[in-house]
């Protein structure tokens, strides 16, 4: 697929989840999951993360947010690393998740806490 929302999703998706993560999930996908692959980056990442009203950071802090209450840790993880990569510092991630707690439960909290420690520990020995 080449159009030009995807490809400017494609760059964005990139900067924030790392090219070899994204690259992973593009070449291995097949013609089951390509369409999902397609729709992600196009849409979720070109039209949507591509606009300019908000700024990467904050799209990232939103993301933790969301991604938290819905309970999703293997997005989670991914999300905290390009928050990270996007330049957000761990008070910030550490403050979002607290909201977190009191908008959407102590248990989501928690779990959320425990997967953004391990991506924060993974995030700064791939810096090393």
């Amino acid at each position: 697929m080449s159009n030009e929302k995807f490809e400017k999703g494609l760059v964005i998706r990139k900067q924030v989840l790392g090219e070899d993560y994204v690259n992973q999930s593009i070449n291995n996908a097949d013609d089951f999951n390509l369409p999902l692959q397609e729709l992600v980056t196009e849409y979720c990442w070109g039209a949507v993360w591509g606009r300019e009203e908000l700024s990467k950071p904050e799209r990232s802090l939103i993301n933790l947010a969301m991604i938290s209450a819905l309970n999703r840790p293997h997005e989670l993880k991914l999300h905290v690393k390009g928050a990270l990569r996007n330049g957000v510092p761990k008070d910030k991630i550490r403050e979002v998740l607290l909201q977190v707690a009191i908008y959407c439960g102590v248990p989501a909290a928690v779990d959320s806490f425990r997967i953004a420690k391990e991506a924060i520990q993974e995030y700064q020995e791939e810096q090393h």
